[in-house]
């Protein structure tokens, strides 16, 4: 960055002063216009959006509009251009359901899945991938659906347990999003024989399917109700996946299982989507189970999977919430049915601040990142603006959310200097940009 010589004066005058200019003070605005799969780019939970108000005591951020009509569900939202989608259990079924985001009317409403008393579906949990002019999304049965981002109608279908022999590790269905690489979509369907599988987005042809056998003895069999992310680790392309026996690594090119580490599953739901940073893999789970790093390295045409550390829940476990990673630190909701903010660092296994602090809601907590700071989203309704500093909590302001129809589990989306809350039927978008 240059300056001219005035403005260089004005500068050294103000610092002279004893005054600082932030980093937000000197950064332009720029806001996102797509947020397309579940946790957003690279599945990293960040918003690309600047400008945005830092400090919500002084001015909170103010509700433009309130969607109605998307169903009973904790899932998120995915967006692109000036459409969002969600998935809703409506009294029709569980849909895939499109909103034009300027003004929150409903757009297209897809039925993929006629629901009963006794499916056990209390709400669906996917958040479609946006891919072009498709969509994909899994419903709570297991099936992947594409769709047209257009009007809703479904281009192909493929069922976890016809297909693959499908199995979830528990009772409340499959909550996946699928996950859109180049050509494929992948998703988990919980087989034996096809644990993980690879398809053609354009017809759903099969690629590769992942045979698995002996994950160990903690946990499920089955697929867990998490996501898929991707790791570079040791040079080899592999999808990272938390199952109902733990973590896994599957090898990009063909499908194979590479690594699986089991010590983080427990039996009743592996939730929170892993951290991919670099060669390091970091994974948590709740139910009384806790959290590891891994440390992956090429072994042979393979990849070694070794343990860095492992934290005992008192020290660290994320439900349901899922984590976020910033500057080498992990930034998170603590305990089981708990959000307590917590700061770690990520190499180790450090906490730097939290755990004990109760934050400003109850329940578990829902967290994203933008502009510096962590938004927590709490099970009670409560917002809070946390910033991302390593050193100390710093809360910077706090509102509860215009209506609270249950417990708000669905993750916030920050997208276009917007914050995206959705609750069950509803979904709020707020304004988070700085006023003029």
């Amino acid at each position: 960055m240059s300056f001219s010589m005035p403005i260089r004066l004005f500068l050294g005058a103000l610092l002279v002063g004893g005054l600082t200019l932030s980093a937000h003070a000197l950064e332009p605005t720029k806001l996102s216009d797509s947020w397309e799969q579940w946790r957003g780019p690279n599945r990293q939970n960040h918003s690309s959006d600047t400008g945005l108000l830092q400090d919500w005591n002084a001015t909170p951020p103010k509700l433009i509009w309130t969607a109605t009509g998307l169903g009973k569900g904790y899932a998120g939202v995915s967006i692109k251009d000036n459409r969002l989608f969600t998935t809703g259990n409506l009294p029709e079924g569980q849909a895939v359901i499109a909103v034009n985001i300027d003004d929150g009317k409903i757009l297209w409403k897809t039925n993929l899945l006629e629901l009963n008393p006794e499916h056990g579906y209390p709400g669906a949990r996917c958040t479609p991938a946006i891919d072009g002019d498709r969509l994909y999304a899994i419903t709570s049965n297991g099936a992947i659906s594409c769709l047209s981002v257009a009007d809703g109608e479904i281009i192909w279908t493929k069922n976890f347990e016809d297909e693959w022999d499908g199995k979830m590790m528990s009772k409340w269905g499959f909550s996946e999003s699928p996950l859109v690489d180049g050509d494929w979509v992948l998703c988990t369907p919980g087989g034996k024989d096809a644990m993980m599988v690879a398809l053609d987005k354009t017809t759903g042809r099969e690629i590769w399917r992942t045979s698995v056998s002996d994950l160990g003895q903690k946990g499920k069999d089955g697929a867990g109700y998490s996501s898929i992310v991707i790791s570079n680790a040791g040079g080899v392309k592999q999808y990272v996946q938390l199952t109902g026996r733990g973590v896994i690594g599957v090898r990009a090119s063909d499908g194979k299982l590479l690594w699986n580490y089991n010590p983080v599953a427990n039996g009743v739901a592996n939730i929170p989507t892993p951290i991919v940073s670099g060669d390091y893999v970091f994974c948590s789970t709740g139910y009384g189970t806790g959290s590891a790093l891994l440390k992956l390295s090429k072994e042979g045409d393979g990849i070694k999977a070794e343990e860095v550390y492992f934290l005992d829940p008192k020290t660290m476990q994320n439900h349901h919430g899922g984590m976020v990673l910033y500057k080498d630190h992990i930034y998170c909701g603590h305990g089981h049915n708990n959000g307590f903010p917590l700061c770690l660092d990520l190499k180790t296994g450090k906490v730097a601040w939290g755990g004990k602090i109760r934050g400003e809601g109850s329940g578990s907590a829902a967290v994203v990142f933008a502009d510096g700071n962590l938004i927590y989203r709490y099970q009670s309704g409560e917002v809070a603006l946390i910033e991302a500093n390593p050193k100390e909590y710093i809360l910077k302001g706090s509102f509860k959310a215009d209506q609270v129809l249950g417990k708000a589990w669905a993750h916030p989306v920050v997208c276009g200097g917007k914050l995206y809350l959705r609750d069950q039927d509803v979904l709020m978008c707020y304004d988070l940009r700085k006023q003029n």
